[in-house]
């Protein structure tokens, strides 16, 4: 049993990591405050003084600022959707006995530890290119017309393009969870003569739902701040601009740092908002 002392020695030991951390995180959040108050432009003075609540207002009444937000919910939902319904059937899949599991588990997997531009590139090069690209070649084969992906279905492609990354990453927790399920449950049931969709809808599905609540917090706090794959793909353009790559215009090309930082704090209070909500809807699954 621990003593006062050695509880002194563990808490003495883990400060500096924690106030690394403390730091690493407090640090930029009160330097993106501080320049959200301020005009501060790099290339055109620097620092011209105090600016009030003049970023925030200037930067919610953009006409660019309801589609960025309306965009990222859209590739978040459809990203979720996609992760959680396909993650469950290829879980369920992988944990049938089958000739080369372990082979099939690694390739299934393996999309996960891609870099996102990495991936973003190969999607838009090597399959959604209209002229050169693979899906270019399937649809002339058919004797259709090739699909401008990036612009006809630049939202779609989106989704497609990262749910591909992230498809992985649920199969992998789903199939823990698949695989922690009582068989002994499953014979019962279908001995009893219970159909496959029942067995699955009150029993599969409920002992899956701590797994799926944890995907979807996990996901929706990366998604959330997606830039990598819009800014190799479409450049923000085609109705792709999500809220962090407005912040990135914003900072970056227009070089207006108090106005990028405002939107910073607006993509933390929208990030706070939707996890505080999936909390209370889903996250009653971790209790």
């Amino acid at each position: 049993m621990a003593t006062k002392a050695s509880r002194s020695a563990a808490r003495l030991m883990m400060a500096p990591a924690v106030i690394l951390l403390l730091g690493w995180m407090l640090v930029p959040l009160i330097m993106t405050l501080w320049f959200s108050f301020r005009v501060y432009l790099p290339l055109r003075g620097g620092d011209q003084g105090w600016a009030g609540f003049d970023n925030y207002t200037r930067f919610v009444t953009s006409s660019a600022f309801w589609p960025s937000v309306q965009t990222t919910l859209i590739i978040v939902l459809g990203v979720l959707v996609i992760t959680v319904v396909f993650g469950i059937l290829i879980a369920l899949l992988l944990d049938q006995p089958i000739w080369g599991q372990g082979v099939v588990r690694i390739l299934v997997i393996a999309p996960f530890f891609v870099m996102p531009t990495v991936s973003a590139l190969v999607w838009k090069n090597m399959f959604m290119d209209p002229v050169n690209g693979l899906f270019a070649h399937l649809w002339r084969f058919f004797g259709a017309e090739p699909v401008s992906w990036l612009s006809d279905a630049s939202l779609p492609s989106i989704i497609m393009i990262v749910s591909w990354q992230w498809l992985p990453f649920a199969t992998l927790i789903l199939l823990t969870a698949v695989q922690s399920l009582d068989s002994e449950q499953l014979e019962a049931a279908e001995m009893d003569g219970a159909p496959w969709h029942k067995r699955f809808w009150f029993l599969v599905l409920p002992h899956l739902s701590r797994a799926i609540t944890i995907v979807i917090l996990i996901q929706t706090i990366f998604l959330l701040a997606i830039f990598a794959e819009i800014f190799v793909t479409t450049g923000g353009a085609f109705g792709t601009r999500t809220l962090s790559y407005l912040i990135f215009q914003r900072v970056l090309e227009s070089q207006n740092i108090g106005l990028g930082s405002a939107g910073g704090v607006y993509a933390i209070i929208l990030a706070n908002i939707v996890a505080i909500f999936l909390m209370r809807i889903v996250g009653k699954n971790l209790d």
